[in-house]
């Protein structure tokens, strides 16, 4: 069996963390099986899916890295098909055509409630074999009223449905707009999907699914149905509950890796192992070890992983990740250190891509900085005056610019001033940055060039020669 598998998201909104995890699952079981890996977007719902949503959600799996190799398919560029496969249930009496009103349903949802019934159609026009009228009618599917439908399912094991419980779904609605559960199954049909790997919250709908594949003859694929990830409040992680869309993260200075690892392991693990690359995850990825119980999402254990891939990812694989932010914070990367030192001097001092970006505007403007007072009466007195002139000085006659022969200057002007390096590295600091914080101070001094270092050092000796 060639193994097939989809992502199908409704463009109703931006793609978060649950649905980029279903994305993986899809994507990795595809992968490790030397499958395919389908995207279909599912915009049958005319009213709230846009434009915009399709784009973020092609957008998140670019950079995710979550290729597909055939799509993306639109089910709005597929009703005909819907409306032919509907006909087909209506020659076949596998489907009908049901003209209650709204008021009447409403009604019978009022009784049911009531009566503390579970609500459903109560099959008022299954057996009237109504034809097509100018009234507005729904097309109706025959669900069996007997029997059971028996999901073996990879991850909940077999879950037993009645029939008795199923109404007769609509399957397409007056204004002739397929509805979900139709139209998913049409199109796992003709794309010939083996399994379906979906949150938890598609689960009551498979028993449906399966019954119209029964009708249509068509092979039932294996069903995955994913536990829900919680949030810190023990909330279904969703939109409405502080889900951030999966490019949030992209801007807040994730790496797509970090977030891949991340994610892979709520609801599944490999023993007790935490780091993951692309290649393991497809090697050890299985459907059978997927917890049953809810993740919860920790957003300090995601931000410990990309600290960690921060730290250890290859320098020239960080640099489109670094360019992407420094454009996003409009910071120009004309004049300045090549990002590849820059990653270099700033990865074991953060967490995120953004703060790298943040800690190290100074290297990329000619700002003068605006230094607090208590900041320059703790750090630069007027007594280190002397060894600020001498250290610019040695710096403007150096024709090596390199960290060892910087050092080796440093070195020399803190011994001839009677200093201990950090008397002088902190004030040079500061003069430099604007701030107390940098990348050791040769280093620091070697990025930002020998005309900016001069520059900034003027400024300082000028406000302290006041």
């Amino acid at each position: 069996m060639h193994v097939r598998t989809r992502f199908a998201p409704s463009p109703t909104g931006y793609l978060h963390i649950g649905g980029a995890r279903t994305a993986l699952y899809a994507w990795l079981y595809a992968r490790q099986h030397q499958g395919s890996f389908i995207l279909r977007i599912e915009d049958t719902d005319l009213e709230r899916s846009t434009a915009e949503s399709v784009q973020t959600i092609l957008d998140s799996m670019k950079w995710l890295g979550l290729n597909y190799d055939e799509g993306p398919f639109y089910q709005t560029q597929r009703f005909n098909r819907y409306r032919e496969i509907a006909e087909k249930f209506l020659l076949e009496k596998t489907a009908y055509r049901c003209y209650c009103s709204k008021e009447r349903l409403e009604h019978l949802r009022e009784q049911q409630l009531l009566k503390k019934e579970k609500p459903r159609y109560d099959g008022h026009c299954r057996d009237l074999n109504l034809g097509e009228s100018e009234k507005p009618y729904v097309i109706r599917f025959r669900n069996p009223q007997t029997g059971t439908v028996v999901v073996d399912d990879q991850v909940r094991g077999t879950v037993t449905f009645d029939n008795s419980e199923l109404d007769d779904l609509i399957i397409i609605r007056s204004d002739g707009v397929p509805t979900y559960n139709f139209s998913v199954v049409i199109d796992d049909w003709d794309m010939h999907i083996t399994h379906v790997i979906r949150g938890d919250d598609h689960l009551n709908n498979t028993p449906r699914q399966m019954n119209l594949l029964a009708a249509l003859n068509a092979p039932i694929p294996v069903y995955a149905h994913l536990p829900m990830i919680l949030n810190e409040e023990g909330q279904r992680f969703s939109k409405r509950h502080g889900a951030m869309s999966v490019l949030q993260y992209r801007d807040n200075g994730y790496l797509p890796q970090a977030l891949l690892n991340y994610i892979v392991r709520l609801g599944w693990s490999h023993g007790d192992q935490e780091i993951f690359s692309i290649a393991e995850m497809i090697e050890y990825f299985d459907l059978k070890k997927i917890n049953k119980a809810p993740a919860a999402f920790n957003p300090e254990k995601l931000l410990w992983l990309n600290q960690h891939y921060l730290k250890h990812t290859p320098l020239e694989q960080l640099v489109p990740h670094l360019v992407w932010q420094a454009h996003h914070r409009g910071v120009n990367l004309d004049q300045g250190p090549k990002l590849l030192e820059l990653a270099e001097a700033q990865r074991e001092r953060v967490k995120t891509l953004e703060e790298m970006i943040e800690k190290s505007h100074f290297f990329y403007h000619d700002q003068v900085f605006s230094v607090h007072a208590e900041i320059l009466e703790k750090h630069q007195q007027p007594q280190l005056l002397p060894a600020l002139v001498t250290l610019r000085d040695r710096l403007s006659e150096l024709t090596v610019w390199n960290d060892e022969t910087i050092h080796e200057t440093l070195s020399q002007v803190v011994h001839e001033h009677a200093l201990k390096l950090g008397q002088l590295a902190q004030p040079v600091r500061i003069a430099l940055t604007g701030g107390t914080v940098s990348p050791p101070i040769d280093q620091t001094i070697r990025l930002l060039g020998k005309e900016r270092v001069i520059a900034r050092l003027d400024v300082t000796i000028a406000g302290l020669q006041v």
